[in-house]
């Protein structure tokens, strides 16, 4: 069992186990819901997995099913989950003892994507500041907009402001309301605050921190970096056209709204739609169209050891790149005048379609277990799942029991494996002393 561990990122998924199944245990409480009746054991396990892994898919009405006390434990798995299990510890032990073993820098390390034995405290001091500092500004906004124009009573504006500020950044999904946020989908000092706390929490720390260091130079940032930030802006764009599009006349969702109101309520759903998880539009009104857009967004998601999930926005174009560069030719695939690491590429495409296959394998294990489910739905919820999105066309509480937790299994390896996968690959690469002859096989 010792050497088991030896490697410190196997001890991520446990590491996220253990707070799903505390979650799962409070949550079972009678003072967790509304009505003083224990849920039922999978309700309870669904929706713990779904704050750890920040995902936000529901099987139960959130704010009416149930009470303060399980909503505020339902932040708390969040916040956890979305800071990260062993970053959260780390953090605890540096206040505590003020150092760090080299076991414990290694865990945060496998978590963060930082493989360097750095300063590590000083690490974990900034994403301290930086994930609360965000959440405190989007509190203050929208709380504030609720009070003012509202007329929220303070606390409840407060409450409402500081659970959604979490959900947001954390890329959760839980509101507080039945239909999501849709009530707030033309106001821009409540949808805006909280659709750009998503994207900051989904590019991840290192591409974050790089960016604000070096943001009169983006010609000196890393590739991972750069392929993170400018493939967020590119997916956003593309999405937020694709999606006004298609949606424009749809009398349903954004149809009637005028032509601000169409922009903003397709920007906001749009980054939402990228592992945040917030419903802005009514999901199971969206045209045809719309569908695919939304599932190829929610499957890449967002950046590397961020808060976001999916294969990472840096893997997606890195996989483009490696294509364009054998359909011209090229010995070798170049970002911005650097040269890609074979491995990263073998990474990239070893992470794609493992994620592919685990998608395709749900969808197909979601239809054998229920029956009448549309084969877009299932696709949708269980691309949503594994990407920890959480955005559902209203399947996931009709579900029974067997397909529930399907879903569950599904946002556990989401949250947790493209992350352990990746570390495990990072930090398990070893050269071999001899070379087999070379052969090309027949590709095509």
């Amino acid at each position: 069992m010792r050497r088991f561990f030896r490697n410190p990122v196997r001890l991520v998924p446990f590491a996220f186990l253990v707070p799903i199944l505390l979650g799962t245990g409070l949550l079972m409480t009678r003072w967790a819901t509304v009505q003083h009746q224990r849920p039922p054991l999978i309700t309870a396990l669904f929706t713990a997995t779904s704050a750890v892994s920040v995902t936000g898919m529901a099987v139960t009405d959130t704010p009416n099913y149930w009470s303060g006390g399980g909503l505020l434990v339902i932040t708390l798995l969040t916040q956890l989950g979305g800071l990260g299990i062993l970053t959260a510890a780390a953090l605890v032990i540096l206040v505590v003892s003020r150092q760090l073993g080299l076991r414990n820098r290694l865990l945060v390390q496998a978590e963060t994507a930082e493989f360097g034995l750095g300063d590590v405290g000083r690490l974990l001091r900034r994403i301290a500041v930086t994930v609360f500092a965000c959440e405190a500004v989007m509190t203050a906004v929208v709380a504030g907009r609720l009070w003012l124009t509202y007329d929220y009573p303070p606390g409840r504006a407060l409450w409402s402001g500081v659970f959604h500020a979490v959900q947001a950044f954390n890329n959760g999904g839980f509101a507080l309301y039945s239909d999501g946020l849709i009530a707030f989908n033309r106001d821009p000092w409540v949808s805006l605050p909280l659709a750009f706390g998503a994207i900051v929490g989904g590019l991840g720390f290192p591409a974050l921190f790089e960016a604000a260091r070096e943001w009169r130079q983006p010609t000196r940032w890393a590739v991972s970096t750069k392929l993170t930030i400018w493939g967020t802006v590119v997916l956003l764009l593309l999405g937020f056209a694709g999606l006004l599009a298609a949606e424009w006349t749809n009398a349903e969702t954004i149809g009637a709204y005028d032509a601000r109101g169409k922009a903003l309520a397709s920007f906001t759903q749009i980054a939402m739609s990228r592992t945040g998880g917030f419903s802005v539009l009514d999901i199971s009104a969206l045209q045809e169209e719309s569908y695919p857009l939304l599932i190829v967004l929610m499957f890449i998601g967002g950046g590397s050891a961020s808060t976001a999930g999916g294969i990472k926005v840096s893997t997606f174009f890195l996989l483009g790149f490696t294509i364009w560069a054998e359909l011209r030719g090229e010995p070798d695939v170049t970002v911005g005048h650097r040269r890609v690491a074979t491995a990263s590429q073998r990474q990239a495409v070893t992470v794609a379609l493992l994620s592919v296959a685990l998608v395709t394998v749900g969808t197909m294990a979601l239809l054998l277990l229920t029956e009448g489910v549309p084969f877009v739905s299932a696709l949708f919820e269980i691309t949503s799942a594994f990407s920890t999105t959480g955005l559902t066309v209203g399947l996931a509480g009709t579900l029974p029991e067997s397909g529930q937790l399907a879903l569950t299994v599904l946002m556990f390896i989401g949250r947790v494996g493209p992350l352990t996968l990746g570390s495990a690959i990072a930090l398990n690469t070893r050269r071999r002393l001899y070379r087999y002859p070379q052969e090309q096989p027949v590709v095509g």
